[in-house]
């Protein structure tokens, strides 16, 4: 018995060694946490994938609506009826020795500089830069049928709120460059201002408009020209070849009173006739005009020009032609009948 205790039971011995639990995780208990630890890095992976692709998204959505995006686009899909192009004479050009050697770039080294183009309310392409461009390509297409002329390459734009921004954007390029002659660019202010959804007002404002970048100097210049052409537009054959200083003396007399005979100038050959039949005008809306049966000019007063190469040169009693034919060779009965006929001629209004 275990003194001490009546009822013979002695105390619990505790052990004071023994071997502890091991906590290390087994190969199951590695393998889930691997698992988990590999779950939860291909989470935030995914996560960050996915909040770099939404900025990527919005990145390439504003870069798309600023025209900072190129794609390719089937020539056949652009369409160019929405707004009046800043050329004159598309015709023309279109079947240019220019057109020819851009043509020729583009064979040899392909589209080096892009067109621009805008989606419509239709959901339509419709050109707004680069119609020389698309052109030499829809004419390579036709001619090779290769694919490589089949598409171009395009910025894609949303529409401007504003329509007459459409405008400026389109001539902004040339203008630049200073690929416009005067005449094209008073005929594209004339159309913006009498284009109804643009809300410019008239032709004056056009011109401050589309050329707020130019000096004040120039925009007058086109203004004058804006004259010309608003008078005599249709009937100008060649309204390229107008020289600025001609344009503006023209617009100055059309202002004084000046009328342009315009069969006459609808019937030029030629540029150079169209323009020496211009000067001619100019100079001879310079005479003084008689006030009265006995009014005389103080001085006499002459003009000369040109039709084709033979200058002639009038004055108070004189007119005289000089050219290179030989008229001492003419029968004078054939002298006699074309001189009759320029008499005849004068004689009667224009």
């Amino acid at each position: 018995m275990v003194k001490g205790n009546r009822f013979g039971i002695g105390p619990v011995e505790t052990p004071t060694t023994g071997t502890r639990r091991s906590r290390d995780p087994g190969p199951m208990g590695v393998a889930v946490r691997e698992s988990a630890a590999s779950a939860q890095e291909a989470s935030d992976a995914l996560v960050e994938q996915r909040r770099q692709n939404a900025a990527d998204a919005r990145e390439f959505r504003a870069a798309r609506d600023e025209g900072r995006v190129l794609v390719r686009l089937p020539v056949g899909e652009i369409e160019v009826d929405q707004l009046p192009r800043d050329r004159l004479d598309l015709e023309g050009i279109a079947e240019s020795d220019e057109m020819e050697e851009l043509k020729a770039s583009i064979r040899e080294r392909g589209q080096r500089e892009p067109i621009e183009v805008y989606l419509s309310s239709s959901g339509r392409y419709q050109l707004k830069k680069g119609w020389r461009r698309l052109t030499a390509l829809r004419q390579l297409h036709a001619e090779s049928q290769e694919e490589r002329f089949a598409c171009a390459i395009a910025r894609v734009t949303t529409p401007d709120a504003d329509r007459a921004d459409l405008y400026v954007d389109m001539v902004e390029e040339n203008v630049i460059r200073q690929d416009l002659s005067f005449a094209e660019m008073a005929q594209i202010a004339l159309a913006l201002a009498a284009d109804p959804q643009a809300g410019v007002g008239d032709a004056d404002a056009a011109v401050a408009r589309l050329y707020r970048s130019l000096h004040k100097v120039k925009r007058s210049y086109i203004r004058s020209f804006v004259a010309l052409m608003a008078a005599v537009g249709e009937d100008l054959p060649f309204p390229r070849a107008v020289p600025r200083d001609l344009g503006v003396d023209v617009a100055r007399k059309l202002g004084d009173g000046l009328e342009i005979p315009r069969s006459r100038l609808a019937a030029c050959a030629s540029a150079e006739e169209q323009n020496d039949l211009l000067r001619g005008l100019v100079k001879g809306a310079a005479r003084p005009a008689d006030v009265g049966a006995a009014a005389a000019p103080t001085a006499r007063q002459k003009y000369e020009f040109r039709v084709g190469d033979t200058k002639v040169t009038a004055r108070n009693g004189e007119f005289r032609i000089r050219a290179a034919c030989d008229y001492s060779g003419i029968e004078r009965r054939v002298l006699e009948r074309a001189v009759r006929a320029f008499q005849d001629a004068l004689s009667r209004k224009e």
